[in-house]
């Protein structure tokens, strides 16, 4: 029999033994050796592999045509997918890359060549206001590089847009409608800078995405190898996304798409398999016109451009640096919005007769590695089953998992641990238990209500651009959500308190006890998030120490900077008690010069300042914040303070 009843203390030996053994792995093992990223991936999958010989042996009742039979089996087959991607997931970062010393041979041939390739700069925007665009544009505009020009594809044709452009000397461009969404008006920018004389190489930004000085010296030389067709650089943002400012981890946890862009990447880059994500990426001209432009029929033109050039032995170069930055999505229903939509996208690729499972000229790593991409999304469907199995065990008396509950210590809990581990090591503590779950929970409706859409009508859907630059100045409470989430808990917490006092010797108590245990800490969590709590500053704040000069009236004092924005920035002096608030004067600031201010915030020897500059001064800014930021936003996570930044939010509001 597979299954043997152990004892208690053979239980503690086994489960204490696993901690013992990832605790020591994960303190002497190395990310950047692929020997010991296979040793602990190894030891991580063996450990899910047995779990799942006993789930599969052990757990399942007979199959009938009733509730409680086919709920177990549907559950089984969801968390064989998620295990499957899990997986796929250890196999893929058994390696990575690291392509900086290439970019910087390609950067010094560069600097020393006479000529350099040409370069088209497509800024792509629809509804974006100027306090948004206004940084792509200059930043793009500022980039060192000797031979480029910058388009500003506009999808929404308006006249102010046009003469900015104009003012700041970047060529606009416009069309009469909207076909294809962002594709379509990709495809309007080559066609009409191809009329222009084409340059050979395109970079493609977001309308949010501020590229750094260096963006096309990094990238463009990658192209000397021939196979090259693409290349990509990470998305990094300078503001937190819901998730992390609603749950007051901005500082000490790293937004949700970190560790795929730091860590997974990478991999499938060893891997032939990196694919486009949108923006900051530089793509060869002649390559798009050998497939007929940007690719449309999707709502994801990003993977399916990449999926486009690998049968034509062209891949995805992605290059891990920063050399952006960008707006997250800034509330929950852009949050959901965008990740149904890569979702959908995901699918529609999948399901086109020239992508990667139909079409042909794709390698078998390739196909796979799409395989793995789909099941992400395709998996997500079992979060929502994790959360349901303890209500309908409370209030139905239907079982998820059938089997003795002393036998989960010894198969199900070694593998949650090693995993748990795995995954936070993996990820240098860029995934974290609770919060990385709350950040699929969050989205896991919508996108399992895309997944069964798509069922009957993949195509056809109009694509969603993701609302930036909105009033988060209140707090807003999505009430739909908040009262799902609640609505859960309050269910799972009388549940678990009538079967307690009902039948506290149930053979299933202890073991759906601890599940709703953390599915409570899941649902609160969620419904935090949906508490969003408002965003006073209109711009964000970058760390910016520097000396200064702060000018009132007849008083001029020397000040230390401590962070700045383009329309603000807080100052240190000794002298702050002698400044009076609502003072206009003037401060000056090494990029600048002298600007125009008001003092808005004392506090013991710290002023806040509002700025008044014109768009000279403005740009001057703008070029000093976004062409090399700083880091605001937590680059890595500090799990302990997030905890604690969590557990205080969950008790002071």
């Amino acid at each position: 029999m597979f299954a043997l009843f152990l004892e208690n203390q053979t239980l503690l030996v086994i489960n204490g033994g696993v901690l013992l053994a990832v605790i020591m792995l994960s303190q002497l093992c190395r990310q950047d050796r692929t020997t010991d990223r296979m040793l602990f991936g190894g030891i991580t999958a063996v450990l899910l592999l047995v779990y799942l010989i006993w789930r599969a042996t052990q757990t399942l009742p007979e199959f009938h045509m009733d509730f409680a039979s086919v709920w177990a089996h549907v559950f089984f087959a969801f968390e064989c997918m998620t295990l499957a991607y899990t997986l796929i997931s250890i196999v893929v970062m058994s390696r990575t890359s690291n392509h900086s010393p290439d970019a910087d041979a390609g950067e010094a041939a560069l600097r020393r060549a006479q000529q350099v390739p040409r370069v088209d700069i497509f800024i792509a925007t629809y509804n974006e206001g100027l306090d948004i665009l206004e940084k792509t544009i200059v930043s793009a505009l500022a980039i060192d590089y000797p031979d480029f020009r910058v388009w500003v594809l506009d999808d929404t044709r308006r006249d102010w847009l046009k003469a900015f452009c104009e003012r700041v000397g970047a060529h606009y461009a416009t069309r009469p409608d909207n076909t294809h969404a962002k594709a379509g008006n990709l495809n309007n920018g080559l066609r009409l800078s191809a009329e222009s004389g084409g340059a050979p190489h395109i970079l493609v930004l977001d309308a949010d995405f501020a590229p750094h000085r260096n963006i096309l010296l990094r990238t463009v030389g990658l192209f000397n190898d021939p196979k090259v067709g693409l290349v990509q650089t990470p998305q990094f943002y300078y503001n937190a996304d819901p998730i992390q400012y609603n749950l007051r981890a901005t500082e000490c946890w790293v937004d949700e798409q970190r560790a795929f862009f730091d860590v997974m990447q990478p991999a499938k880059d060893a891997w032939g398999s990196a694919f486009c994500i949108g923006t900051s990426f530089v793509v060869r001209r002649d390559l798009l016109e050998l497939i007929g432009g940007f690719p449309t029929g999707t709502v994801t033109e990003d993977i399916h451009l990449t999926y486009r050039l690998l049968p034509h032995g062209y891949i995805t170069r992605w290059l891990n640096e920063r050399l952006s930055v960008g707006l997250s999505a800034e509330g929950l229903p852009e949050y959901i919005s965008q990740r149904s939509r890569w979702g959908l996208g995901t699918i529609q690729v999948a399901l086109t007769a020239d992508g990667p499972l139909r079409g042909r000229g794709y390698t078998f790593v390739q196909r796979l590695h799409y395989v793995h991409g789909l099941l992400h999304w395709l998996s997500r469907p079992f979060t929502l089953m994790l959360l349901a199995g303890p209500l309908l065990y409370w209030y139905f008396d239907v079982p998820t998992l059938y089997g003795e509950p002393l036998q989960f210590l010894a198969y199900g809990v070694p593998a949650l641990v090693a995993y748990w581990a795995y995954s936070i090591w993996i990820t240098g503590q860029r995934a974290l238990p609770i919060f990385t779950e709350v950040t699929q929970i969050v989205a896991a409706m919508a996108v399992t209500a895309s997944l069964v859409s798509a069922m009957f009508k993949p195509f056809g859907r109009p694509f969603k651009v993701t609302n930036k630059g909105l009033d988060r100045s209140k707090v807003v409470i999505h009430g739909k959500f908040a009262a799902l989430y609640a609505g859960l808990a309050g269910l799972s917490a009388l549940g678990l308190g009538h079967a307690l006092l009902a039948d506290p010797d149930s053979q299933g108590l202890a073991f759906n006890t601890v599940w709703t245990g953390i599915a409570l800490m899941l649902y609160l969590a969620s419904l935090l998030v949906c508490v969003e709590l408002p965003r006073p500053r209109k711009e964000e704040r970058f760390p910016y120490r520097a000396r200064a000069m702060l000018r009132v009236g007849e008083r001029e004092l020397q000040v230390t900077t401590t962070d700045l924005s383009c329309n603000g920035v807080a100052v240190t002096t000794p002298l702050a008690a002698m400044m009076p608030v609502d003072a206009e004067g003037a401060v000056w600031l090494a990029p600048t010069g002298w600007v125009p201010c008001r003092i808005v915030r004392r506090k013991d020897q710290l002023l806040g300042l509002a700025l008044h500059a014109d768009m000279a001064a403005r740009h001057r800014l703008i070029r000093t914040l976004f062409t090399d930021p700083a880091h605001n936003i937590a680059r890595q996570g500090r799990p302990r303070l997030a905890i604690s930044r969590f557990m205080r939010r969950a008790l002071m509001g």
